[in-house]
């Protein structure tokens, strides 16, 4: 309920009094979900957790690309713990016969800055888009009020996650990577899959996804450190100190290498372990040997156990 997805009533209720009967094929493809969680949750976000906490507890002790790298792995930690946590409760509801809304759709494959946010947390920005962007007039209004809206919302979004000025610039921050945007009318102009029927994208849009990752990055070291003056610092020495000499994280990196390569090549899917049954995946043998290695994965390469990010807010 805290972390998500933040189901509307209207969805939800109805599911509660409709009678259920088990569903085999629901519940086997709720349990590759699961099974995905917990690879992004336990191998991916824990293994980032324990350098990131390292690098941004002594940060004025390591070099910019350290601290470039540190910034890195907080970006795939909290994807990969809040992506992770919300695949296995949309799951575990799945066994049960209920379905939940998409929470996550590969948000770091966004070509700007407002795909993000359609692909990020998607329960919670189509709650603050219905009911208070749209409400306060939406786009339909004069110039300055589009320009108060989105500033509402993102600095109503930064306040949802807490009392503290950081989360503050870090929603402000959006809005302003937001606001041309909107007033360019360009905000629904990526609305589809990147590099749709393509293998790999073609090199504006791996440039178009650079700049956004890159600048998404930089709005996550804002939420991640615990004052404004500190993620100033952070961004500030990550740019200036010269040490090139990348200190840990090695493993996480691999990790966050896999994860990011089977996403990519299942980013049509609903979720990564969305195994359909065309091509190799039609034999049990195949699908099975997958399950095995993740399973693996998770058994062998769990990093030091760590709080789902997202249950603080």
């Amino acid at each position: 309920m805290v972390a998500g997805p933040i189901e509307r009533a209207t969805n939800l209720l109805p599911q509660f009094s409709r009678p259920r009967t088990f569903d085999y094929d629901k519940a086997v493809d709720g349990c590759r979900q699961i099974l995905w969680g917990l690879f992004k949750k336990m191998v991916v976000a824990d293994t980032c957790a324990m350098t990131v906490n390292t690098i941004f507890d002594s940060y004025q002790d390591f070099g910019g690309v350290t601290l470039f790298v540190g910034a890195l792995l907080f970006t795939f930690q909290i994807y990969g713990d809040f992506s992770g946590y919300s695949d296995i409760a949309i799951g575990t509801a799945r066994l049960f016969g209920i379905d939940l809304m998409r929470n996550f759709n590969y948000p770091y494959f966004s070509r700007d800055i407002a795909e993000f946010w359609r692909r990020w947390h998607i329960s919670l920005t189509t709650w603050f888009r219905d009911y208070i962007y749209i409400p306060l007039g939406g786009s339909r209004c004069g110039k300055w009020k589009v320009v108060r809206n989105t500033f509402v919302i993102f600095l109503v979004s930064g306040f949802w996650h807490g009392a503290n000025w950081t989360f503050i610039a870090w929603g402000a921050y959006h809005a302003l990577l937001f606001l041309p945007l909107i007033l360019l009318g360009r905000n629904r102009k990526y609305t589809d899959t990147v590099a749709q029927g393509r293998l790999l994208p073609n090199a504006k849009e791996f440039a178009q996804m650079l700049v956004t990752f890159l600048l998404a990055v930089v709005g996550w070291i804002i939420f991640r450190a615990e004052t404004i003056g500190q993620a100033c610092d952070y961004i500030y020495r990550m740019i200036t100190v010269p040490a090139a000499t990348l200190i840990g994280g090695k493993k996480a990196l691999l990790f966050v290498f896999i994860m990011l390569l089977i996403e990519w090549f299942r980013r049509d899917r609903q979720h990564a372990m969305q195994l359909s049954g065309t091509g190799l995946f039609r034999y049990r043998a195949v699908r099975w040997g997958v399950y095995i290695v993740v399973i693996s994965f998770i058994l062998l390469f769990s990093g030091e156990h760590s709080d789902f990010i997202y249950f603080q807010f």
